[in-house]
């Protein structure tokens, strides 16, 4: 595993538990201790990758929805809830250590090269020692995120050259406040969709923690940092007159980082190498999520290496197959939908009005299409047509 976030910690963690010798690579000296993300978790998110309550911070059965007017919309669901990368990451690289995997903290990915046809060359930079160091494997499984730099020639079909167009510029305040803020934001995930001075659209977030709040924002492609700063400063500003007019703030801690926004790569494998999480661009466009995508893509790359040392199946083609039925379809519909609202902002207000007055929608929007009964799939067509003629005609 070249990355040992959600989806290459979940990977160590299932292949070393069956048996197969398992190798994580981790640029950073502690795991999880510099991403930068929002860290909200879907409902039942500990139960399905078997871990421990301790790391939620908060239970959030509110989702509010904010639309280009500053319109607030209500939806309930879950409860999802929070965390934050330090905990998730080291727990579940934890996790996977004590399973067997060697976990190799201060290893930077440098590059990858053939070695025969089962046998790949993962080389990389001993950030301790300053030394070039190699390791050979027979499966390799990239999940690097959205700083993935995969469109050389070596990573054959998973190398995608539009990879940098579908990246996010984001910013994060975390805020600590002398005492607790309003009640109602600890059980809140807030996502507000407005465009900037310059039309740009931004994607924001307020996303309650154990000991302070996670105030961001993203915008497509690069931006001027000053520009981006005062963007957020402005948002969170606005957040503090809801929530926290008059509590002192202790601290802030600025956060910056890239996110990813755009299509799936194509091809999530060439032969026995794969990729997935963020680095294979399985993230929610109109919302950000992809930790849990993340872990079920390593999931996912585990089952299939073990069955190919087990049975000799191809690990490439079950991992590209069961990405493709579980994820692809709901992923590319998402982005579609994003360029759909960013065309005319005002069909977000006719969008989150919609979901917030019919209560099952958001529960049905959370599963997989493989998952929908076809009841719940006739609904959602219904729902569909729905927003569709009420937006045909929305003009600015």
């Amino acid at each position: 595993m070249v990355g040992c976030g959600p989806a290459g910690a979940t990977a160590a963690r299932e292949s070393a538990r069956a048996g197969v010798r398992t190798i994580a690579l981790e640029r950073d000296a502690v795991v999880g201790e510099k991403r930068v993300c929002a860290a909200g978790l879907r409902p039942g998110f500990c139960e399905t990758f078997d871990l421990p309550r301790s790391l939620v911070h908060c239970d959030t059965p509110r989702l509010a929805l904010f639309d280009t007017n500053g319109d607030e919309h209500e939806v309930f669901f879950g409860p999802g809830h929070t965390s934050t990368r330090e905990e998730l990451d080291g727990t579940m690289a934890e996790l996977a250590a004590r399973e067997g995997a060697e976990v190799r903290t201060r290893a930077l990915f440098r590059g990858i090269r053939s070695d025969g046809p089962r046998r790949h060359v993962i080389e990389y930079a001993d950030l301790a020692s300053g030394a070039r160091r190699a390791i050979a494997a027979r499966f390799v499984f990239f999940a690097l995120g959205a700083t993935a730099r995969m469109e050389e020639p070596s990573f054959g079909s998973i190398a995608m050259p539009a990879w940098r167009s579908g990246l996010m510029t984001t910013l994060q305040y975390r805020v600590y406040t002398e005492r607790p803020v309003a009640a109602i934001a600890y059980g809140s995930l807030e996502l507000h969709y407005y465009s900037s001075a310059n039309r740009r659209q931004i994607i924001a977030w307020m996303f309650p923690k154990r000991d302070h709040l996670a105030i961001g924002l993203g915008v497509m492609g690069k931006i001027d940092g000053n520009t981006l700063r005062a963007e957020l400063e402005a948002f969170t500003q606005r957040v503090r007159a809801r929530l926290y007019p008059n509590a002192g703030i202790v601290a802030v801690k600025t956060e910056g980082h890239l996110l990813y926004g755009g299509r799936a790569r194509p091809s999530m494998a060439d032969g026995d190498v794969l990729v997935g999480g963020t680095a294979a661009g399985l993230v929610d466009a109109t919302n950000g999520e992809g930790i849990f995508e993340a872990a079920m893509s390593g999931r996912f790359a585990a089952d299939a290496v073990v069955r190919a040392v087990r049975h000799g199946e191809r690990a490439g083609v079950r991992y590209a197959a069961l990405i493709e039925r579980r994820f692809a379809r709901r992923l590319a519909h998402r982005v579609r939908l994003m360029r759909y609202l960013e065309r005319r902002p005002r069909r977000y207000a006719l969008l989150f009005a919609q979901l917030a007055r019919t209560p099952g929608l958001g529960e049905v929007l959370l599963k997989e299409d493989c998952e929908r009964t076809m009841s719940e799939r006739l609904y959602l067509y219904r729902e569909a047509l729905r927003f569709g003629f009420r937006t045909f005609a929305c003009r600015d």
